[in-house]
């Protein structure tokens, strides 16, 4: 066991030994910390979808376009005279 796994086993074994009070309140000054409450988000919908197929990075970004559609070609701005 790494020093950190040894870290995090004594803050989750005092976290579960807590009172229901007491975790209720360490859970809401956690998520009342913006940046620590998009990483519980984040974990949580990770681990929510950790069963979901896999698939290509391209096809999870891609924007699907009509097939019948073509991109437009490219126009160069237009500069207005100057008077």
């Amino acid at each position: 066991m790494t020093a950190t796994q040894a870290t995090a086993e004594v803050f989750w074994t005092a976290f579960m030994n807590m009172q229901a009070g007491e975790r209720q309140a360490f859970l809401e000054r956690l998520i009342a910390n913006p940046r620590l409450r998009d990483d519980i988000l984040d974990a949580a919908l990770i681990e929510d979808r950790r069963r979901e197929p896999r698939r290509p990075l391209n096809d999870a970004i891609a924007v699907p376009r009509p097939s019948n559609t073509r991109r437009p070609a490219h126009t160069p701005p237009t500069i207005a005279p100057r008077s």
